[in-house]
């Protein structure tokens, strides 16, 4: 059986022009759920640069930071699933909560991170995270571009077809959960996969050595760090209603990934090599729209230049 690498999906990814056709081919009823989310005290003045980052994990933390260097003064909060890591989040300045009471006074700026397999209503966190938005700011939703339709090493764009419904759960989840935000007024950033040196593809290909996988998948990717950075230009833009898709464009094979993880001397061991043979490949995503309409370029143009080597 292949050794197979889950990303983490932004599932892991606010503005007023109609979605694009993309978007409308992906949308469905709403439905109701019970109020989660965090309690605002009414005493408490909400700030006009307040955020939530619901699911402030690895990506959701380095948004808050990046967040807090622009905006100082801001409160920001952070919702989770347990309270396991409440304490190491207040020490970096968040506001922890566990998913409870509807809020009193909403929050201008709504960021969500959180990965749909903790959940077993994904949509309906989704509908919770916009109740706590004031419509005010941004609401941002951290989606995937696993939802393109499109599995032969082929081109992708923010308007390539997305994953027919009732194909695929892991899509149907997402592309749901999408509906729910563009609903709201809010925008999906539909991030590949994220790495930085110590997460992604890379490390768990090599901790194993050897992977049964065909090594001429194709995989986009994008920093952590530019994910987040991509993501706060977004919201400061307040926009409504949009799709955005987040990668650097430099797109690598596995095989072309772990040859550059060999040859730069920065990890311990060495990987041996791909021994698949089939299966489905990948695709290279192109965010070239998101970037003009945004004014956005990433920090690490490529996972080559991240490493420190050349193109």
């Amino acid at each position: 059986m292949a050794s197979t690498y889950h990303y983490r999906l932004p599932y892991p990814l606010p503005l007023t022009a109609a979605p694009p056709a993309s978007a409308s081919r992906c949308r469905f009823p709403m439905a109701s759920t019970a109020p989660l989310g965090v309690t605002v005290s009414t005493s408490e003045s909400v700030g006009q640069n307040d955020l939530l980052i619901v699911g402030p994990g690895v990506l959701g933390r380095i948004v808050a930071e990046k967040w807090r260097q622009e905006h100082p003064d801001c409160k920001i909060y952070g919702q989770t699933a347990t309270t396991d890591h409440h304490s190491e989040l207040t020490k970096i300045g968040i506001i922890p909560s566990l998913k409870g009471p509807r809020v009193d006074q909403k929050v201008p700026y709504v960021i969500f991170c959180a990965p749909p397999y903790r959940t077993d209503d994904y949509p309906g966190d989704l509908r919770v995270a916009a109740s706590n938005w004031s419509g005010e700011g941004s609401f941002l939703f951290t989606s995937s571009t696993a939802v393109y339709d499109c599995n032969d090493n082929g081109f992708c764009g923010e308007d390539s077809p997305c994953v027919p419904i009732g194909m695929s759960p892991r899509t149907d989840v997402l592309l749901k959960a999408e509906n729910v935000v563009l609903e709201a007024g809010g925008c999906a950033l539909r991030l590949a996969g994220l790495y930085k040196k110590d997460q992604g593809p890379h490390v768990f290909w090599l901790s194993k050595g050897t992977v049964d996988a065909r090594p001429d998948l194709i995989i986009s990717m994008i920093h952590y760090e530019d994910a987040a950075s991509l993501g706060i230009a977004i919201m400061k833009r307040r926009l409504r209603g949009r799709v955005f898709v987040g990668c650097d464009n430099q797109p690598l094979s596995r095989q072309e990934i772990m040859d550059r993880v060999n040859r730069s001397g920065k990890f311990d061991g060495k990987f041996e090599g791909f021994t698949g043979t089939d299966g489905p490949l990948g695709k290279r995503m192109d965010n070239s729209k998101t970037r003009a309409e945004i004014g956005w370029e990433p920090k690490y143009p490529s996972f080559t230049e991240f490493l420190g080597l050349s193109n």
